[in-house]
């Protein structure tokens, strides 16, 4: 019986990879061009009555089964061939990209020749160039003796590494079967939250866990997953963030399961643009140093980082410089190897997802945890939407290389036969929602996107950053315009002339991310805002068998005062009446007692017109205010602020930077004002999305407006109470919130006060 399985291509991208790193700007063909290229060489060769097309081949090594499919064989010619697709001049290969080709058709020669005895036989590359259909061949004469040494080197050197990894997961799973909580005890309502997350994975269920802020629920996630890891044959898990500190928090969890030589390989994966050592220049090896042989380096680097085991960002990147090879790329490898990944979800969720093409790729079985998951539905929105610039376009029309002078003005004139058929009907109007894909457009748009690929295939030196910031707008456009349904919109926004975006946004994400959560052994959703549970069932599309679950409050009424100011309404024609009773109650709750607190308003215009009266009023009291457009160290400061004994009113705006994802326990926030119920602009693309959401779920006004902004509402009013120490007062002012509706969506620990 087999000890291991692997298929062709996986073997030969472990072991036959050679040379440079090489992402010069050369777009290589889509998933569908490649399919359908191969499909033109099928169809070509269905002249020769003895050839064989998707030939399935097997054959096993020392216990090592290999397995694939050879894209042709011709039976009286004796050739096995082996097809590729590609766009412009093979000279511009990379060395590596050539290398793995001639190790998949050698691996299928020898396949061949063990199952039919042969004695030789005919290897061919077939190199398809999808824009002229020309086909170049490359073959070479070998013999079965050649061909079985060359199988039995890439086994073994794959069967070596396949031992490590069999004994790895051996002693990891060993360890995990014996793991304990790192604490005397868990917090109260963590063992409730762990044991929901056992059983999840226990039973391959999706869980929702809606549990408050403060009970430690990144370990009350983790620790529980990684038990359930060795009893359900988990391959790998995945603990995916909304933002940088999530992973912190992650990392921070881990470290402390940590025991001395535990086996446990943990890999922190970071955007590309954080992890370059030398930004602006091209990831090839004639502008690398890098680059520069990272093939070669990489078996050294590869042992090295799963024997180091620990690999945030600070250890892969000790590891990558030490042997000389490029950090992120090291990072994207290792993910083949983590057990436990840390990163953004869009790992898992974005249409072209690392961790779910591994998982699908190699069939893991993968828990996922998504912290932070009520931000899931908006971040998803975004990973299935695109934009187009008019500006971007025009700007290109006049400095544009002759090769793309034509497209580029079809394009241009598409556009403004567009712009013109919207404003004829509706004028006086910005935003347009269109009826259906503006087909002639998206014509003119797909010849702009070949062009471009042509011109950069041919010219690589030509990439200016305009160039291939249109080039992946208009790709990515033209691929979201094949999926386009009911699940989307099309719209305009004309600002100006010569200044409309043409938008294809999500609306209802379920579409996409339903294979997704599908794909996972298990999922566990959880952050302090996650219902009603039908908004995010509906808007996630998470499976039939999902499981919502609230974890009960470790926090008594009596530590948060909640007031509520039902005499006040922030709509935007009251916010002038508005003002003056917001300042008279911030200073009230702020003499009655002083200390730090946090006020948010629905905008920063509304933000600056009270910032403005209270100053004026009470110049006594010390204020700051997050301002638009806020960098990092700016961002610092304003939270450097909050000192224990310090007091001070902080004016921020609800749903930024200070609504969620800070932590100020104690005496740093005493309390916070939200002037705002944090409902989503009335505008025509709201109208329009809720119309789609009603359509779909009979929700639309809920789905639109009061959830989103109730979630908003309770993430800032959740920064004051951090820990079971904490006492402080929200004050919700608004006079929606005394509606029954408004209230169901608030924390039930709460107790409101009506003065």
């Amino acid at each position: 019986m087999s000890r291991y399985r692997v298929a062709v291509r996986t073997l030969c991208d472990f072991t036959a990879r050679q040379g440079d790193l090489d992402h010069r700007f050369t777009p290589a063909p889509s998933a569908q061009e490649g399919i359908e290229g191969h499909a033109l060489v099928a169809r070509r060769r269905e002249k020769i009555p003895s050839y064989l097309a998707e030939l399935p081949l097997s054959g096993e090594y020392q216990g090592l089964r290999v397995s694939g499919r050879a894209d042709g064989f011709d039976v009286a010619g004796n050739c096995v061939e082996e097809v590729k697709t590609h766009r412009g001049s093979l000279a511009r290969m990379a060395d590596n990209q050539r290398a793995l080709h001639w190790a998949q058709v050698k691996v299928y020669g020898a396949l061949l020749c063990a199952e039919r005895g042969l004695a030789h036989i005919t290897l061919a590359l077939v190199y398809l160039e999808i824009a002229s259909g020309q086909e170049t061949r490359l073959t070479c004469e070998a013999s079965a003796d050649e061909l079985e040494t060359f199988f039995a080197h890439q086994c073994q050197r794959f069967l070596a590494w396949a031992d490590q990894e069999a004994a790895h997961r051996e002693r990891r799973d060993a360890w995990l079967a014996t793991l304990s909580f790192p604490h005397a005890d868990f917090r109260p309502g963590q063992r409730a939250l762990a044991e929901d997350v056992f059983k999840a994975a226990s039973t391959g269920r999706c869980l929702l866990a809606q549990a408050p802020t403060g009970i430690g629920k990144t370990l009350g996630t983790l620790f529980p997953m990684l038990s359930a890891m060795p009893r359900q044959r988990l391959d790998r898990i995945a603990f995916l963030t909304m933002k940088t500190p999530g992973r912190r928090l992650a990392l921070d969890a881990l470290t402390s399961l940590q025991a001395p030589a535990q086996p446990l390989r943990v890999l922190e994966l970071v955007a590309r643009d954080k992890a370059c050592e030398h930004p602006g220049t091209a990831c090839q090896g004639d502008a690398c140093p890098l680059a520069k042989g990272f093939y070669d380096r990489l078996p050294a680097a590869r042992q090295a980082a799963v024997e180091h085991g620990w690999l945030d960002r600070e250890a892969l990147r000790e590891v990558a410089l030490a042997h000389q090879v490029c950090p992120y790329y090291l990072g994207q490898e290792l993910a083949r190897w983590a057990d436990v990944a840390v990163g953004d979800v869009n790992h898992w969720f974005d249409s072209h997802a690392l961790l779910h093409g591994l998982a699908q790729a190699n069939d893991w079985r993968v828990g996922l945890l998504v912290d932070e998951a009520h931000n899931l539905v908006e971040r998803a929105r975004g990973m299935y939407s695109a934009a187009l610039s008019q500006q971007r376009l025009s700007y290109l029309r006049r400095h544009s290389r002759p090769a793309l002078a034509k497209p580029l003005a079809r394009v241009g004139r598409q556009w403004q036969a567009l712009n013109k058929a919207v404003q004829d009907q509706a004028p006086e109007r910005r935003y347009h929602l269109l009826d259906a894909l503006p087909t002639k457009l998206l014509g003119a748009l797909h010849t702009l996107a070949g062009a471009i690929t042509d011109y950069l295939v041919e010219h690589p030196d030509g990439a200016s950053q305009a160039l291939q910031e249109l080039l992946f707008e208009a790709l990515a456009f033209c691929r979201l315009a094949e999926q386009f349904g009911d699940h989307s919109l099309c719209d305009l926004d004309v600002a100006g002339k010569g200044s409309a975006v043409l938008g294809l946004r999500n609306v209802i994400p379920a579409d996409f991310l339903g294979p997704r959560f599908k794909r996972a052994h298990c999922t566990v959703l959880f952050s302090a805002t996650l219902s009603p549970f039908h908004y995010y069932r509906d808007l996630l599309g998470l499976p039939e068998h999902s499981v919502w679950r609230e974890v009960a409050s470790p926090f008594v009424a009596q530590q948060l005062e909640v007031q509520l100011r039902t005499d006040i309404s922030t709509r935007y024609h009251h916010r002038g009446a508005s003002v003056a009773p917001i300042v008279a109650t911030l200073a009230a709750q702020y003499q009655r007692h002083p200390g730090h607190y946090l006020a948010f308003f629905s905008s920063f215009a509304y933000l600056e017109q009270v910032l403005a009266a209270f100053a004026q009023a009470h110049p006594d009291i010390p204020v700051f205010a997050q301002t638009r457009s806020m960098q990092e160290a700016e961002r610092d400061a304003f939270l450097a602020r909050f000192t224990p004994g310090g007091c001070g009113i902080g004016f921020a705006v609800l749903g930024g930077a200070f609504a969620e994802g800070i932590d100020l326990p104690g005496e740093r926030l005493i309390g916070a004002f939200v002037a705002t119920l944090g409902l989503p602009p009335f505008n025509d693309f709201n109208e329009a999305l809720k119309a789609r959401l009603q359509a779909r779920f009979g929700r639309g006004d809920d789905y639109t407006y009061r959830v989103p902004g109730m979630v908003k509402v309770v993430q800032a009013a959740g920064r004051v109470i951090r820990g079971p120490e904490d006492r402080g007062v929200v004050v919700l002012m608004d006079d929606r919130f005394s509606q029954a509706r408004i209230r169901a969506l608030l924390p039930r620990w709460w107790q409101l006060d009506t003065p």
